[in-house]
């Protein structure tokens, strides 16, 4: 059987573990909070010049532009039938982006070298309700990557915790930069597979999505928020970031009232409380049977 990184399937069972016990009752959920938080602040690269791929709002992320020369291609996970990131790596860099959505598999129209597979990310190779899943590092190789330098984005829902907790650790080599919205804040494998994360990348931008802003996840000011790492290899990391918020981020919702305009603390009061309607549906792209906390891939995710 191939060797798929121990460590990586112990931290999967740690973060397990940790899911069982719910966020609104556990007595850590405040510390583990902070302190993931504190991993996530952004700090000043040596070089790095940050540009916006994809959408102007919902779908657009910020990438260090300067320091994609080396890519061999893209990977987009969560397309929802549009992928305007896709499409501009393809386009700028000059390189094939893979799609993959198992939910909505309607194929996003693209100028650049795009290919589309009706498949969702997970720790192996199982099919769970007609849909397909299966490991990051099986999806590189697949497409002939396993040895390629790569740039990723991820907005799968929650999938995204246990994908990078089981990712051997060549993978995440390999991976240049990694744009992802991550979904959640309470639970102690978050705070793992970010730790993780942090071996091989810096954390070069921090974003809150204003689709799901709250007063209930202080000092995070929303659910869910996005997040660039660049590898460690490309460039040298310094202090943190005097401003946590780049010029160049752009509320996901452009007519709902944003929460990062000033540094959390300061906030504006106006925001959506944690049982708002006015939040996007969302559904999990994650199999019931591999590990998820949301107990169903259709169950609706509200924190």
């Amino acid at each position: 059987m191939r060797v798929r990184m121990l460590i990586g399937f112990a931290a999967v069972v740690a973060g397990l573990a940790a899911c069982r016990e719910s966020p609104a009752v556990s007595n850590g959920a405040v510390g583990t909070r902070q302190l993931l938080w504190q991993e996530l602040q952004p700090v000043q690269l040596e070089r790095c010049d940050l540009q916006r791929f994809g959408e102007p709002h919902d779908g657009g992320y910020l990438l260090c532009a300067n320091l994609l020369d080396g890519i061999a291609a893209g990977y987009s996970y969560g397309i929802s039938g549009y992928d305007g990131w896709g499409c501009d790596v393809a386009v700028k860099r000059n390189v094939p982006v893979h799609q993959y959505d198992c939910f909505d598999t309607r194929v996003p129209a693209c100028p650049g070298r795009t290919i589309f597979h009706n498949e969702c990310i997970g720790v192996s190779a199982e099919t769970i309700e007609g849909r397909r899943y299966d490991a990051l590092d099986q999806q590189l190789a697949a497409n002939g990557d396993a040895g390629a330098r790569v740039v990723v984005k991820m907005d799968v829902e929650g999938a995204e915790w246990n994908a990078f907790l089981s990712a051997p650790a060549e993978t995440l080599e390999r991976i240049d930069q990694l744009a992802v919205e991550f979904h959640g804040t309470n639970e102690q494998r978050f705070l793992l597979a970010v730790q993780r994360l942090k071996q091989f990348f810096h954390v070069a931008n921090l974003h809150m999505n204003n689709h799901s802003c709250t007063d209930g996840d202080t000092p995070f000011g929303a659910w869910a928020y996005e997040v660039l790492f660049v590898n460690k290899r490309l460039t040298a990391g310094g202090a943190p970031r005097t401003q946590p918020y780049h010029a160049l981020d752009r509320p996901n919702a452009a007519e709902l009232p944003d929460c990062q305009t000033t540094q959390p603390g300061g906030r504006p009061s106006n925001r959506f409380s944690p049982d708002s309607s006015a939040k996007r549906p969302r559904r999990a792209r994650w199999p019931s049977t591999s590990g998820s906390c949301a107990g169903s891939t259709t169950a609706a995710i509200t924190r």
